[in-house]
Protein backbone atom coordinates (compact mmCIF):
# COMPACT_ATOMS: atom_id res chain seq x y z
CA UNK A 1 0.00 0.00 0.00
CA UNK A 2 2.68 2.37 0.55
CA UNK A 3 4.52 2.05 -2.54
CA UNK A 4 2.30 4.47 -4.20
CA UNK A 5 2.51 7.07 -1.70
CA UNK A 6 6.23 6.71 -1.47
CA UNK A 7 6.59 6.88 -4.91
CA UNK A 8 4.15 9.82 -5.21
CA UNK A 9 6.03 11.84 -2.29
CA UNK A 10 9.50 10.69 -3.90
CA UNK A 11 8.40 13.07 -6.89
CA UNK A 12 6.80 15.46 -5.19
CA UNK A 13 9.62 16.20 -3.01
CA UNK A 14 12.24 16.25 -5.88
CA UNK A 15 9.79 18.91 -7.33
CA UNK A 16 9.55 20.95 -4.75
CA UNK A 17 13.51 20.58 -4.08
CA UNK A 18 14.24 21.80 -8.04
CA UNK A 19 11.61 25.02 -7.49
CA UNK A 20 14.04 25.72 -4.50
CA UNK A 21 11.10 25.50 -2.22
CA UNK A 22 12.33 22.78 0.00
CA UNK A 23 12.67 23.27 3.53
CA UNK A 24 16.02 22.45 4.86
CA UNK A 25 17.04 22.14 8.61
CA UNK A 26 20.07 23.74 9.24
CA UNK A 27 21.54 22.19 12.95
CA UNK A 28 22.78 24.63 15.55
CA UNK A 29 25.18 23.23 17.56
CA UNK A 30 25.07 25.89 20.76
CA UNK A 31 22.45 27.67 23.19
CA UNK A 32 20.31 30.01 21.43
CA UNK A 33 21.46 33.58 21.26
CA UNK A 34 22.96 36.30 18.97
CA UNK A 35 25.41 34.20 18.56
CA UNK A 36 25.53 30.31 17.50
CA UNK A 37 27.66 27.83 15.94
CA UNK A 38 26.69 26.15 12.93
CA UNK A 39 28.41 23.21 11.15
CA UNK A 40 31.63 23.97 13.66
CA UNK A 41 31.79 27.61 13.25
CA UNK A 42 30.15 30.49 14.94
CA UNK A 43 27.91 33.12 13.51
CA UNK A 44 25.34 36.07 13.87
CA UNK A 45 21.69 34.96 14.19
CA UNK A 46 19.35 37.25 12.89
CA UNK A 47 16.35 35.14 12.44
CA UNK A 48 15.29 34.15 15.66
CA UNK A 49 12.13 35.05 17.78
CA UNK A 50 14.79 35.90 20.65
CA UNK A 51 13.62 39.59 20.13
CA UNK A 52 14.58 40.12 23.78
CA UNK A 53 17.93 37.48 24.01
CA UNK A 54 16.57 35.85 27.19
CA UNK A 55 16.55 32.48 25.49
CA UNK A 56 19.83 31.60 27.07
CA UNK A 57 19.75 34.21 29.88
CA UNK A 58 21.11 33.08 32.99
CA UNK A 59 18.94 34.81 35.07
CA UNK A 60 16.13 32.47 33.11
CA UNK A 61 18.29 29.13 33.09
CA UNK A 62 18.72 29.48 36.80
CA UNK A 63 14.90 30.19 37.31
CA UNK A 64 14.24 26.84 34.78
CA UNK A 65 16.56 24.85 37.32
CA UNK A 66 14.63 25.93 40.04
CA UNK A 67 11.45 24.83 38.82
CA UNK A 68 12.89 21.16 38.23
CA UNK A 69 14.26 21.05 41.38
CA UNK A 70 11.05 22.46 43.67
CA UNK A 71 8.41 20.98 41.41
CA UNK A 72 9.64 18.26 39.21
CA UNK A 73 10.33 17.73 35.43
CA UNK A 74 6.82 17.13 34.49
CA UNK A 75 3.08 16.31 36.03
CA UNK A 76 2.16 13.66 33.80
CA UNK A 77 -1.42 15.16 33.84
CA UNK A 78 -3.67 17.69 32.36
CA UNK A 79 -4.65 20.73 34.56
CA UNK A 80 -7.90 19.28 36.10
CA UNK A 81 -6.74 15.93 37.05
CA UNK A 82 -3.48 16.88 39.02
CA UNK A 83 -1.65 18.35 36.74
CA UNK A 84 -1.79 22.04 38.73
CA UNK A 85 0.83 23.64 41.03
CA UNK A 86 0.95 26.69 42.16
CA UNK A 87 3.49 27.57 40.38
CA UNK A 88 0.60 27.33 37.91
CA UNK A 89 -1.48 29.75 39.33
CA UNK A 90 1.32 32.28 40.10
CA UNK A 91 2.15 32.52 36.36
CA UNK A 92 -1.29 32.83 35.54
CA UNK A 93 -1.90 35.91 37.61
CA UNK A 94 1.28 37.57 36.67
CA UNK A 95 0.33 37.44 32.55
CA UNK A 96 -2.93 38.89 33.53
CA UNK A 97 -1.19 41.96 35.28
CA UNK A 98 1.57 42.45 32.77
CA UNK A 99 -1.04 42.26 29.65
CA UNK A 100 -3.61 44.13 31.57
CA UNK A 101 -6.27 41.33 31.78
CA UNK A 102 -8.77 39.51 34.06
CA UNK A 103 -7.72 35.68 34.39
CA UNK A 104 -5.31 33.77 32.01
CA UNK A 105 -5.32 29.99 31.07
CA UNK A 106 -2.02 28.09 30.10
CA UNK A 107 -1.81 25.34 27.02
CA UNK A 108 1.65 24.09 25.81
CA UNK A 109 1.74 26.50 23.18
CA UNK A 110 0.01 29.31 21.28
CA UNK A 111 -1.08 27.31 18.31
CA UNK A 112 -3.06 25.18 21.21
CA UNK A 113 -4.13 28.52 22.48
CA UNK A 114 -6.08 29.46 19.23
CA UNK A 115 -6.91 26.07 18.60
CA UNK A 116 -9.17 26.43 21.53
CA UNK A 117 -10.32 29.83 21.76
CA UNK A 118 -13.09 29.91 19.12
CA UNK A 119 -14.66 26.21 19.15
CA UNK A 120 -15.72 26.61 23.06
CA UNK A 121 -17.51 30.24 22.30
CA UNK A 122 -19.00 30.14 18.94
CA UNK A 123 -21.25 28.18 16.98
CA UNK A 124 -23.20 27.85 14.01
CA UNK A 125 -25.23 31.44 14.59
CA UNK A 126 -22.28 33.22 15.60
CA UNK A 127 -19.63 35.27 13.20
CA UNK A 128 -15.75 35.01 13.08
CA UNK A 129 -14.21 37.68 11.25
CA UNK A 130 -10.55 37.14 10.17
CA UNK A 131 -7.97 39.06 8.72
CA UNK A 132 -6.67 37.49 5.76
CA UNK A 133 -3.15 37.15 6.77
CA UNK A 134 -3.59 35.84 10.10
CA UNK A 135 -1.23 33.21 11.58
CA UNK A 136 -2.14 29.33 10.13
CA UNK A 137 -3.02 28.52 14.19
CA UNK A 138 -5.70 31.03 13.74
CA UNK A 139 -6.81 29.61 11.07
CA UNK A 140 -6.80 26.03 12.11
CA UNK A 141 -8.46 27.12 15.44
CA UNK A 142 -11.19 28.54 13.22
CA UNK A 143 -11.82 25.52 10.99
CA UNK A 144 -12.25 23.38 13.82
CA UNK A 145 -15.20 25.98 14.78
CA UNK A 146 -19.03 25.78 13.61
CA UNK A 147 -19.33 29.54 13.52
CA UNK A 148 -19.86 31.38 10.13
CA UNK A 149 -16.93 32.97 8.60
CA UNK A 150 -15.90 36.32 6.92
CA UNK A 151 -12.41 36.85 6.14
CA UNK A 152 -11.47 40.39 5.06
CA UNK A 153 -8.86 42.03 2.99
CA UNK A 154 -5.64 42.29 5.21
CA UNK A 155 -5.59 45.86 7.49
CA UNK A 156 -8.36 46.61 4.81
CA UNK A 157 -11.30 48.46 7.52
CA UNK A 158 -13.49 49.77 4.84
CA UNK A 159 -16.96 49.28 4.02
CA UNK A 160 -16.40 47.98 0.33
CA UNK A 161 -16.30 44.71 -1.80
CA UNK A 162 -13.74 44.51 -5.26
CA UNK A 163 -11.44 42.09 -7.16
CA UNK A 164 -8.34 41.72 -5.43
CA UNK A 165 -5.91 42.08 -8.50
CA UNK A 166 -3.50 39.95 -6.61
CA UNK A 167 -5.44 36.75 -6.48
CA UNK A 168 -8.61 37.56 -8.85
CA UNK A 169 -11.37 36.99 -6.09
CA UNK A 170 -13.60 39.53 -4.75
CA UNK A 171 -12.30 40.85 -1.80
CA UNK A 172 -14.34 42.56 1.27
CA UNK A 173 -13.38 45.11 3.64
CA UNK A 174 -13.97 45.38 7.64
CA UNK A 175 -16.73 46.92 7.82
CA UNK A 176 -18.42 44.79 5.10
CA UNK A 177 -18.49 42.08 6.99
CA UNK A 178 -19.20 43.10 10.00
CA UNK A 179 -22.33 44.78 8.05
CA UNK A 180 -23.22 41.00 6.60
CA UNK A 181 -22.82 39.28 9.83
CA UNK A 182 -25.30 41.25 11.90
CA UNK A 183 -27.82 38.57 11.53
CA UNK A 184 -25.85 36.58 13.41
CA UNK A 185 -25.81 35.82 17.58
CA UNK A 186 -22.34 36.97 18.18
CA UNK A 187 -19.54 38.31 16.18
CA UNK A 188 -15.76 38.04 16.87
CA UNK A 189 -12.93 39.75 14.92
CA UNK A 190 -9.70 37.72 14.98
CA UNK A 191 -6.47 39.37 14.26
CA UNK A 192 -2.36 39.02 14.92
CA UNK A 193 -1.43 41.58 16.75
CA UNK A 194 1.83 41.57 14.45
CA UNK A 195 2.07 39.85 11.01
CA UNK A 196 4.58 37.38 11.38
CA UNK A 197 5.82 37.41 7.88
CA UNK A 198 5.35 41.52 7.27
CA UNK A 199 6.12 42.93 10.36
CA UNK A 200 3.38 44.59 10.37
CA UNK A 201 0.86 46.10 13.12
CA UNK A 202 -2.90 45.26 13.14
CA UNK A 203 -5.02 48.67 13.37
CA UNK A 204 -6.21 47.73 16.52
CA UNK A 205 -7.93 51.22 17.18
CA UNK A 206 -9.98 50.92 13.82
CA UNK A 207 -10.99 47.27 14.86
CA UNK A 208 -11.81 48.46 18.42
CA UNK A 209 -13.70 51.08 16.95
CA UNK A 210 -15.69 49.30 14.44
CA UNK A 211 -16.13 46.37 17.12
CA UNK A 212 -17.87 48.71 19.34
CA UNK A 213 -19.99 50.15 16.41
CA UNK A 214 -21.32 46.54 15.64
CA UNK A 215 -21.06 45.03 18.60
CA UNK A 216 -18.26 42.56 18.14
CA UNK A 217 -15.60 40.91 20.18
CA UNK A 218 -11.98 41.72 19.48
CA UNK A 219 -9.35 38.56 19.58
CA UNK A 220 -5.85 39.58 19.25
CA UNK A 221 -2.63 36.82 18.87
CA UNK A 222 0.51 38.80 20.09
CA UNK A 223 3.10 36.55 19.95
CA UNK A 224 5.23 38.88 17.69
CA UNK A 225 4.52 41.71 20.08
CA UNK A 226 4.01 40.67 23.71
CA UNK A 227 7.28 41.88 25.97
CA UNK A 228 8.57 44.60 23.58
CA UNK A 229 5.73 46.78 21.82
CA UNK A 230 4.63 49.39 23.01
CA UNK A 231 6.05 51.86 26.08
CA UNK A 232 6.58 48.91 28.49
CA UNK A 233 6.27 46.06 26.37
CA UNK A 234 2.74 44.88 26.90
CA UNK A 235 1.96 44.58 23.32
CA UNK A 236 -0.17 45.90 20.53
CA UNK A 237 -2.79 46.39 22.52
CA UNK A 238 -0.18 49.22 24.18
CA UNK A 239 0.98 50.09 21.37
CA UNK A 240 -1.76 51.04 19.69
CA UNK A 241 -4.10 52.62 22.69
CA UNK A 242 -6.49 50.35 23.07
CA UNK A 243 -5.59 48.39 26.48
CA UNK A 244 -9.14 47.35 27.78
CA UNK A 245 -10.33 47.23 24.78
CA UNK A 246 -9.35 44.14 23.58
CA UNK A 247 -12.19 41.21 24.38
CA UNK A 248 -9.03 38.17 24.14
CA UNK A 249 -5.60 37.93 24.04
CA UNK A 250 -3.75 34.97 23.02
CA UNK A 251 0.20 34.34 22.97
CA UNK A 252 3.22 32.40 23.82
CA UNK A 253 6.18 32.29 26.31
CA UNK A 254 8.56 30.78 22.74
CA UNK A 255 9.51 33.85 21.75
CA UNK A 256 10.32 37.40 23.88
CA UNK A 257 8.96 35.34 26.88
CA UNK A 258 11.86 33.45 26.99
CA UNK A 259 11.66 31.17 24.06
CA UNK A 260 10.76 27.99 25.41
CA UNK A 261 7.19 26.31 25.02
CA UNK A 262 3.73 27.61 25.81
CA UNK A 263 1.66 29.95 25.60
CA UNK A 264 -2.37 31.25 26.89
CA UNK A 265 -5.47 32.76 26.50
CA UNK A 266 -5.66 35.81 28.70
CA UNK A 267 -9.77 37.33 28.83
CA UNK A 268 -12.20 37.78 31.14
CA UNK A 269 -12.70 35.90 33.93
CA UNK A 270 -16.09 34.45 32.84
CA UNK A 271 -14.51 33.57 29.43
CA UNK A 272 -11.50 32.18 30.78
CA UNK A 273 -13.63 29.63 33.02
CA UNK A 274 -15.54 28.69 30.38
CA UNK A 275 -12.34 26.98 28.66
CA UNK A 276 -10.98 25.86 31.67
CA UNK A 277 -14.38 23.78 31.29
CA UNK A 278 -14.67 23.91 27.43
CA UNK A 279 -11.53 23.74 25.49
CA UNK A 280 -9.85 20.57 24.73
CA UNK A 281 -6.48 21.58 24.12
CA UNK A 282 -6.34 22.22 27.80
CA UNK A 283 -8.71 19.26 28.93
CA UNK A 284 -6.78 16.59 27.07
CA UNK A 285 -3.12 18.02 26.80
CA UNK A 286 -0.42 17.88 29.71
CA UNK A 287 -0.27 21.33 31.71
CA UNK A 288 2.67 23.44 31.30
CA UNK A 289 6.15 21.87 32.90
CA UNK A 290 7.72 23.45 35.96
CA UNK A 291 10.97 24.62 34.53
CA UNK A 292 9.19 26.13 31.70
CA UNK A 293 6.85 28.39 33.99
CA UNK A 294 9.56 29.26 36.53
CA UNK A 295 11.56 30.50 33.49
CA UNK A 296 8.48 32.49 32.36
CA UNK A 297 7.70 34.20 36.08
CA UNK A 298 11.22 35.08 35.91
CA UNK A 299 10.73 36.75 32.61
CA UNK A 300 7.87 39.01 33.25
CA UNK A 301 9.41 39.42 36.70
CA UNK A 302 12.29 41.28 34.74
CA UNK A 303 10.38 42.94 32.18
CA UNK A 304 8.14 44.35 34.78
CA UNK A 305 11.03 46.33 36.39
CA UNK A 306 12.05 47.55 33.43
CA UNK A 307 12.15 48.33 29.94
CA UNK A 308 16.18 48.47 29.24
CA UNK A 309 15.90 45.32 26.94
CA UNK A 310 12.59 46.38 24.68
CA UNK A 311 14.36 49.75 24.45
CA UNK A 312 17.78 48.43 23.26
CA UNK A 313 15.36 46.24 20.89
CA UNK A 314 13.61 49.28 19.37
CA UNK A 315 17.02 51.37 19.16
CA UNK A 316 18.47 48.33 17.17
CA UNK A 317 15.57 48.06 15.45
CA UNK A 318 15.40 51.90 14.07
CA UNK A 319 19.29 51.46 13.17
CA UNK A 320 18.83 48.20 11.11
CA UNK A 321 16.11 49.53 8.87
CA UNK A 322 17.53 52.87 8.46
CA UNK A 323 20.59 51.20 7.04
CA UNK A 324 19.01 48.77 5.20
CA UNK A 325 16.72 51.32 3.24
CA UNK A 326 19.94 53.75 2.85
CA UNK A 327 21.68 50.66 1.27
CA UNK A 328 19.34 50.21 -1.22
CA UNK A 329 17.38 46.89 -0.32
CA UNK A 330 13.31 46.62 -0.85
CA UNK A 331 12.11 45.90 2.85
CA UNK A 332 8.70 46.25 4.19
CA UNK A 333 8.58 49.71 5.99
CA UNK A 334 7.48 49.42 9.57
CA UNK A 335 8.69 49.67 13.52
CA UNK A 336 9.01 45.83 14.55
CA UNK A 337 11.97 44.07 15.15
CA UNK A 338 10.80 41.53 11.98
CA UNK A 339 12.47 43.29 9.15
CA UNK A 340 11.49 41.68 5.67
CA UNK A 341 13.98 42.04 2.70
CA UNK A 342 11.86 41.09 -0.40
CA UNK A 343 12.79 39.48 -3.63
CA UNK A 344 9.99 39.20 -5.38
CA UNK A 345 10.88 41.26 -8.46
CA UNK A 346 13.98 40.01 -8.91
CA UNK A 347 13.99 36.64 -11.68
CA UNK A 348 13.45 33.43 -10.07
CA UNK A 349 12.99 34.96 -6.91
CA UNK A 350 12.59 31.80 -4.87
CA UNK A 351 15.93 30.25 -5.58
CA UNK A 352 17.75 33.92 -5.28
CA UNK A 353 16.27 34.08 -1.46
CA UNK A 354 17.78 30.71 -0.84
CA UNK A 355 21.55 31.73 -2.42
CA UNK A 356 21.59 35.19 -0.54
CA UNK A 357 20.73 33.17 2.86
CA UNK A 358 23.46 30.29 1.91
CA UNK A 359 25.91 33.01 0.99
CA UNK A 360 25.02 34.91 4.29
CA UNK A 361 25.81 31.86 6.04
CA UNK A 362 29.17 31.79 4.65
CA UNK A 363 29.99 35.61 5.81
CA UNK A 364 28.81 34.12 9.27
CA UNK A 365 25.26 35.51 9.17
CA UNK A 366 22.53 32.89 9.71
CA UNK A 367 19.39 33.89 8.03
CA UNK A 368 16.45 32.16 6.26
CA UNK A 369 15.23 32.30 2.77
CA UNK A 370 11.03 32.19 3.17
CA UNK A 371 9.23 31.04 0.34
CA UNK A 372 5.48 29.61 -1.04
CA UNK A 373 3.48 27.83 0.48
CA UNK A 374 4.95 29.87 3.49
CA UNK A 375 4.10 33.16 2.35
CA UNK A 376 2.26 33.65 -1.00
CA UNK A 377 3.44 32.74 -4.22
CA UNK A 378 6.71 36.03 -5.76
CA UNK A 379 6.57 37.33 -2.24
CA UNK A 380 9.94 35.67 -1.28
CA UNK A 381 12.12 37.03 1.78
CA UNK A 382 14.88 36.79 3.78
CA UNK A 383 12.84 37.78 7.31
CA UNK A 384 15.62 39.04 9.35
CA UNK A 385 14.82 39.50 12.77
CA UNK A 386 16.30 41.75 15.60
CA UNK A 387 17.26 41.01 18.90
CA UNK A 388 17.93 43.19 22.46
CA UNK A 389 20.87 40.17 22.60
CA UNK A 390 22.19 42.18 19.52
CA UNK A 391 25.25 44.61 19.68
CA UNK A 392 25.80 47.66 17.64
CA UNK A 393 28.74 46.36 16.00
CA UNK A 394 26.93 42.77 15.19
CA UNK A 395 24.06 44.67 13.16
CA UNK A 396 27.02 46.19 11.48
CA UNK A 397 28.48 43.13 10.55
CA UNK A 398 25.21 41.58 9.13
CA UNK A 399 24.40 44.82 7.26
CA UNK A 400 28.10 44.61 5.78
CA UNK A 401 26.87 40.77 4.62
CA UNK A 402 24.19 41.85 3.31
CA UNK A 403 25.58 44.48 1.22
CA UNK A 404 28.66 42.51 -0.43
CA UNK A 405 26.35 39.52 -0.90
CA UNK A 406 23.61 42.27 -2.00
CA UNK A 407 26.26 43.68 -4.96
CA UNK A 408 27.64 39.96 -5.94
CA UNK A 409 24.14 38.51 -6.73
CA UNK A 410 23.15 42.40 -8.31
CA UNK A 411 20.65 43.51 -5.96
CA UNK A 412 21.85 46.31 -5.16
CA UNK A 413 25.06 49.06 -6.90
CA UNK A 414 27.82 50.51 -5.88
Amino acid sequence: MYGKMKDYLREELAKIEEAGLYKHERIIESEQGAEIVVKGRKCLNFCANNYLGLSSHPEVIHAAHSGIEDRGYGLSSVRFICGTQDIHKELERKVSEFLGMEDTILFSSCFDANGAVFEPLLGEQDAIITDALNHASIIDGIRLCKAQRWIYKHSDMRDMEEEDPATGKMAKGLERCLKEAQGCRFRMIATDGAFSMDGDVARLKEICDLAEKYDALVMVDDSHSSGFMGRTGRGTHEYRGVMGRVDIITTTFGKALGGASGGCISSSKEIIAWMRNKARPYLFSNTVAPSVVRGTIQVLNMLSSTTALRDKLEANTKYFRQKMTEAGFDIIPGEHPIVPIMFGKYPDSAKLAVSFANKMLDEGIYVIAFSFPVVPRGKDRIRVQISAGHEMHNIDKAIAAFVKVGRELGMISD
